[in-house]
């Protein structure tokens, strides 16, 4: 085999505090701003500006366990809520990382694959096609190699038949260091049967000779919903580190769903943890597509030492009517609890109630002249969706012969929502 002078290079798995960190904030996703009870638009504001006596609910901690001080602003953003300062940064690498240097890597009896030693960035949500690149062959390969620095690699791929005409292309590729302490893998599939079903879908894995390692999965899938004839189409990541030098690592889930009638739901389930340090984070967005929009956003985090914090809030809205509400709260090691609740009912004519108290003895209770601004759709819906999905719409299904109809199991329902129990730091793929 022909050798590659391009050893494995694991690059630092960077899980330090670099100056000063912050609480991990989602990745942005309201940019679409509609007003759905007047005529004019406005940039939207995430929460309503609080009247002159409402106390404000915006809060900043810090980890000493004092009580938390109120943070006065005008207006403001539930999402952009000031949380506590976390020395847990995204270990973005300083250097700057193409996906698209590593490609092509699967030329039959080629070149030996070069891995992707760069762990998954954080609060980057999912992916597209064209940033995996896959690239999948035409026949079959099984290949391996020793690089001249005495580092490994193999490279195979495949393609799997099965009943109702099913097919599963596939690629593995990966290799490692001569003492093994650097690994890499990763693989590549499309899935298609005859009930339309397509999948395309990559996952990748790696570990450093610090002892570092990182997990990443990604997919995304269109099938037809068999209860509304609906095609529907979902998208899918999640991602995890872990420091091999400290008790440091996160985790992250996130999804994406839509179908053509422009039903939308959207989430994702955070973890993060940096020695003695913490945090979660979970949100959601549900559109059903005739005008009712939910969303909410829930945070929390803790030290060992027993200091608690969290934020959260909850948005309803149907045709300019709805209501909006949260919760900001505090526990000393000592458990002192501090926690300040807020409500907002809008009538959808101008007239916004807005209510709340405080466990310190702060309340208000008014009724204000506001305009209602809320988001009635999706900012990314169906239609940009399918125009990113070239790759997965161009699979082709095996042919089916005349008068073979497919099998369509009823009693199985679509793939069931990710579990609202806070996600936890799952074994390594590499253990």
């Amino acid at each position: 085999m022909a050798a590659c002078s391009r050893g494995l290079v694991a690059r630092p798995f960077d899980l330090t505090a670099r100056g000063a960190a912050h609480w991990p904030c989602p990745a942005p996703r309201r940019r679409a701003i509609r007003c759905c009870c007047r005529a004019q638009q406005e940039p939207r504001r995430r929460l309503s500006k609080a009247a002159a006596a409402a106390p404000e609910r915006t809060e900043e901690w810090r980890i000493d366990g004092n009580k938390p001080a109120a943070a006065a602003r005008g207006r403001r953003r539930a999402s952009l809520t000031a949380m506590p300062s976390l020395p847990f940064p995204s270990p973005r690498s300083r250097r700057q990382w193409k996906q698209q240097n590593f490609y092509p890597r699967c030329t039959p009896r080629g070149p030996a694959p070069q891995s992707r030693d760069t762990p998954p960035k954080r609060d980057t949500g999912i992916a597209s096609e064209k940033e995996w690149g896959i690239n999948l062959l035409d026949e079959a390969v099984k290949e391996s190699g020793t690089n001249e620095d005495g580092s490994t690699w193999y490279r195979e791929s495949g393609d799997d038949r099965g009943d109702n005409g099913y097919r599963c292309r596939w690629a593995r590729m990966g290799g490692q260091s001569h003492d093994g302490t650097t690994e890499w893998k990763e693989t590549w599939w499309e899935k298609s049967d005859w009930t339309g079903y397509k999948e395309l879908g990559a996952e990748k894995s790696g570990k450093n000779g610090e002892g570092d390692s990182w997990w990443e999965k990604w997919k995304e899938v269109l099938y037809q919903d068999e209860w509304s004839n609906l095609a529907r189409i979902e998208r899918s990541a999640e991602k995890q580190a872990k420091s091999g030098a400290e008790n440091a690592g996160w985790y992250e889930k996130w999804w994406e769903k839509y179908d053509a009638k422009g039903w939308t739901e959207k989430g994702a389930h955070k973890y993060g943890r940096l020695n003695e340090q913490s945090w979660w984070e979970r949100w959601g967005e549900h559109y059903d597509g005739r005008g009712f929009v939910l969303k909410w956003t829930d945070k929390w985090a803790e030290t060992d030492l027993g200091t608690k914090w969290g934020d959260k809030w909850e948005e309803k809205f149907f045709a300019g009517i709805g209501s909006r509400q949260g919760e900001t709260w505090h526990v000393s090691p000592g458990g002192d609890r501090w926690s300040r609740t807020w409500g907002e009912e809008h009538f959808g004519n101008g007239k916004v109630h807005k209510y709340g108290k405080s466990t310190t003895g702060e309340s208000w209770d008014l009724v204000v002249d506001e305009e209602t601004y809320y988001e009635a759709e999706p900012h990314y819906g169906w239609a940009d969706v399918v125009g990113d999905s070239t790759q997965l719409l161009s699979i082709q299904p095996v042919e089916r012969p005349p008068g073979v109809y497919p099998t369509i199991d009823f009693s199985a329902s679509s793939p069931a929502p990710p579990s609202d129990d806070p996600p936890g730091m799952p074994p390594s793929p590499l253990e």
